[in-house]
């Protein structure tokens, strides 16, 4: 799941609209929009302020690799 679809899952999960949202956690209208909508650059302090609604934050996480054969 994609950071922009578990945001607004979270979102409807907790009755808020999107206005509602970005006043909880501080930020712009805007914002809330483009984080749900996937924009590629965002503020992560922001990205934080409407995470940490829900009790989650930003972190980082190992990537899922394809052993390859170097034989080839």
């Amino acid at each position: 799941m994609s950071l922009s679809d578990f945001v607004k899952a979270k979102r409807k999960a907790s009755g808020l609209r999107q206005p509602e949202l970005a006043e909880k956690a501080g930020v712009g209208l805007r914002f809330v929009r483009d984080l749900e909508q996937g924009k590629e650059s965002l503020r992560m302090d922001k990205v934080n302020q409407v995470l940490w609604l829900f009790g989650y934050e930003v972190g980082a996480v190992p990537i899922k690799r394809e052993v390859t054969d170097e034989k080839g």
